[in-house]
């Protein structure tokens, strides 16, 4: 095994083994941030309605998907609009607007507007809602850097447009505090007049990783047993 004529042999087949380990152990990592993942929706699902005008909890940021209601006015000067997004097949924006009220400020995600006709802020104007609203949706996170393959957001005093949803961002150019989470409102059935609101399907079930984990200590084991039994049958 360990022969001059072996040993390159031997040490792919301990680097090969060593690989499909390190990718099971990787698998079962996602296996534990999927069940984590679940845990935390199926958990914030059950709570009750929070009402962010009788109360704002400290740990907000630890209650994604919670169901959330909140009544207060848009502030139509500081939206934003967020790229890349997608009603079927049309591509568009989704706007972005503080909603001030009693106690704070929070972004809502309004929903899809599609992109021709609505490259700059004040082509936004036209969705407007004046006065006082009440909306009901879902507690989200936001995201201060673009996933896999994903576009970064320039480093800009202001952006109107933005690739991602960052909450850091966005607030650090806001004229005032606001959450560290957004509001998601749920969907209104066939809705056609933008913005559209939007909910994301969440997959709850633990996904194929545990399968995935035991082919590749399966091929670790085949390698690490085998390769004896390969020489033995060279000699």
């Amino acid at each position: 095994m360990f022969s001059r004529a072996w040993l390159l042999a031997t040490v792919l087949v301990f680097a090969g083994t060593a690989f499909c380990i390190r990718m099971g152990i990787w698998q079962l990592d996602r296996l534990e941030q999927r069940r984590a993942f679940n845990a935390q929706v199926n958990t914030m699902r059950a709570a009750k309605l929070l009402d962010l005008n009788q109360n704002v909890p400290a740990d907000i940021s630890t209650m994604e998907w919670r169901a959330v209601t909140v009544t207060g006015e848009y502030d139509f000067e500081n939206q934003i609009a967020l790229r890349n997004q997608f009603n079927g097949d049309q591509y568009g924006y989704h706007l972005i607007t503080p909603l001030r009220f009693t106690g704070g400020a929070v972004l809502v995600d309004r929903g899809f507007i599609p992109a021709d006709g609505n490259t700059a802020p004040n082509d936004w104007r036209k969705y407007d809602e004046a006065g006082q609203i009440t909306l009901t949706g879902q507690i989200r996170l936001g995201q201060e850097k673009p996933t896999f393959g994903g576009v970064a957001d320039p480093d800009a005093d202001h952006l109107d447009a933005w690739n991602n949803l960052n909450i850091v961002g966005i607030a650090a150019q806001s004229p005032y505090p606001i959450l560290n989470v957004y509001v998601q409102p749920n969907e209104i059935e066939n809705d056609t007049v933008p913005p559209i609101a939007f909910q994301p399907e969440v997959e709850l079930t633990e996904g194929p990783h545990f399968g995935y984990a035991l082919q590749w200590f399966s091929f670790a084991t085949i390698l690490f047993l085998g390769y004896p039994f390969y020489l033995r049958k060279q000699q």
